[in-house]
Parts: structure tokens; C-alpha cells; sequence
């Protein structure tokens, strides 16, 4: 397996990112390898630094950097040579079977939807984010934030995407796919959430539950939680900030420990002709060594190509 890692991305880059490259290594098999993209002289620097002389991380120059603040699109074609750029041109080329950064999210997106392009018969892909349950597993909630208009029609194909890959990644059959709204009963909601819900309850490919509220968000009564990029993103980053609230306070217990973003790695795009995970800008050592994780098990689940067989057959 071929790893892409753009080193230059996240806040922490690319001190952060080496350390948690070398930290996944052990998890690895000799056969694996991580394609470190960014600058030559900088890597090399920070490898030797570390004491590394292996042969697992192959340096894949690219000496231009997309910054967070750049507008996605026009840093994409006015830097070539950027480490997202050069890292999107890998995975095209099928010289990478993934592709993670945890740089410019934008520019994550908008290079995913114009080089390995989104699946035919995909209105939209999404970003999925994982939540963790009481219980000590997680949902898959999508959108969290690549679409905050959406119309029913995504909204039905994003239940199917999410079971595909719930089903693909935990091999559990049948995902409950539950449909953020506020309330339980089928005639609540606004606009989008009463039409939705009329699609995914005829929805033959999915395991419809009906409505959750956000009282169920930690409480696993859905494996796929459905909702618009827009509020799936603000509900994720509240969720996310009950972390740094209860350490504060000293308040630690195996449910605060996993709703630490550190421990999911990452963010997969579904619904594209490749494997693309997105990670945290803030992204430590531990956080990128779990987005390689994530990596290794989605290049190995195949997701991309049970969605494809997912929506031929429809």
C-alpha cells in the first residue's frame, strides 16, 4: 500500500506531521509505504533529525505550499507544485492509493472533485465525520461541512453512502441510518428534513430508523446520522468541544478520552473516485499517525469501489 501524506499540511506542519509518520511506521507492514510530499531539504532535515535511515518513506518533492487562509481554486492553479496539488497528481496517477492532509480543506475538495472527480451518478460527495457513542463505539454522521445547501435528493444518497462505508469498515450489516431533525415523529422539521425523509423511507438500500434529535447524538441509535453540511458541522464541533471543557475541569473517563479528535485521524471524502482523508488543521503527532490508520482502512475496505457497485445498482 502506497500512503500519500502531505507533510506541509495543518497548523503544526511540518514538525507534526514527520513525528506522527514515524509514529504510525509500527503499525505498518514492511510492504506499506508513506509517499512524503513537501519539500526535500525539509524533510530530509526532520527525518535525519529523528534518527530515521529506513526505507518505508519515499520523499515526493513539492516545494510550493497552499496556506489556510488561500481560496481554494485559484491556489490549486497558481501553485502546481504545491505538497495538495502534487499529492492529488499521485493519487490520480494511481501512484498513491490515498491521499491525507490535514492542510486547507477547501483545497482538499475542490482537488478531489477536479482530479479523481466525483462517482458517476454522485450529485455530491461529502466529508464524514465519526462521533462517538456511550457506548464506546462511533456513527457516521455526513455531511459535516463539504455542502451546507443541500437539496432531499443528497441527502438520500448521502444515507446510502455513509451504510456502504459503515457496513465496509465495521462490517456490520444493515447500518441504522437515523436523520437529524427536532423531533421524533415524521411530520416534524422544516423543508429539507420532511422531504428527505420521505426518500429515505422508501429508500430500499438503507436501513431506516426515522428521526433522531440531538439528545441522540452520543446515545447510539444510529450507525449514519443524515443532516445538511451545515449543521452537521456546528453539532461535530460542539461534540468536539466537550473534550477540552472536561480536561479543564479534570473530568476524564473512556467517553470524554473518544470524543478527542486525535483518536479518528481524519475525515474520509465519499463519494469520489479515490481515497481522500482530511484531517484536523490542528493536528499533533498522535492525530496524523491515527489519519494513517484511517488510511490503511479505507485503501483496505475497498469503500470506494463497494459505493461504485453501490450506485450502478440502483
Amino acid at each position: 500500500m502506497k500512503i500519500a501524506v502531505d507533510v506541509m499540511g495543518g497548523d503544526y506542519a511540518p514538525e507534526a506531521v514527520i513525528e506522527g509518520i514515524l509514529l504510525a511506521l509500527s503499525s505498518l507492514s514492511n510492504d506499506d509505504t508513506i509517499l512524503a510530499v513537501g519539500p526535500q531539504d525539509t524533510i530530509e532535515q526532520l527525518l535525519a533529525k529523528h534518527g530515521y535511515a529506513g526505507k518505508q518513506i519515499a520523499i515526493i518533492p513539492a516545494d510550493q505550499v497552499i496556506e489556510m487562509g488561500e481560496h481554494p481554486t485559484k491556489a490549486l492553479s497558481q501553485k502546481p507544485n504545491s505538497s495538495i496539488g502534487v499529492g492529488f497528481h499521485l493519487l490520480k496517477e494511481g501512484k498513491a492509493d490515498v491521499f491525507a492532509s490535514a492542510g486547507n480543506t477547501g483545497a482538499m475538495m475542490v482537488g478531489s472533485l477536479f482530479s479523481v472527480k466525483t462517482i458517476e451518478g454522485i450529485s455530491r460527495p461529502a466529508i464524514a465525520g465519526f462521533v462517538p457513542q456511550e457506548d464506546g463505539t462511533y456513527a457516521l454522521m455526513l455531511d459535516i461541512g463539504a455542502n451546507a445547501d443541500c437539496k432531499p435528493e443528497m441527502l438520500d444518497q448521502f444515507a446510502v453512502l455513509g451504510s456502504v462505508y459503515f457496513e465496509a469498515t465495521t462490517g456490520k450489516k444493515a447500518p441504522r441510518v437515523g436523520l437529524m431533525n427536532i423531533g421524533e415523529e415524521e411530520q416534524k422539521g422544516n423543508i429539507l428534513s420532511l422531504a428527505t425523509h420521505a426518500l429515505l423511507k422508501e429508500n430500499k438500500k438503507i436501513n431506516f430508523i426515522g428521526n433522531i434529535e440531538g439528545k441522540d447524538f452520543f446515545k447510539n441509535k444510529a450507525d449514519v446520522i443524515v443532516t445538511d453540511g451545515f449543521t452537521g458541522n456546528i453539532i461535530l464541533k460542539m461534540g468536539e468541544s466537550l473534550y477540552k471543557i472536561m480536561k479543564d475541569q479534570g473530568i476524564t473517563n473512556d467517553f470524554v478520552e473518544n470524543t478527542n479528535y486525535e483518536k479518528y485521524g481524519g475525515s474520509p471524502i465519499i463519494g469520489i473516485n479515490g481515497n481522500v482523508i482530511i484531517a484536523h488543521g490542528a493536528s499533533s503527532p498522535l492525530a496524523i499517525k491515527n489519519m494513517i490508520k484511517l488510511c490503511r482502512s479505507v485503501v483496505e475496505s475497498d469503500v470506494c469501489g463497494k459505493i461504485k457497485a453501490a450506485i450502478e445498482n440502483q
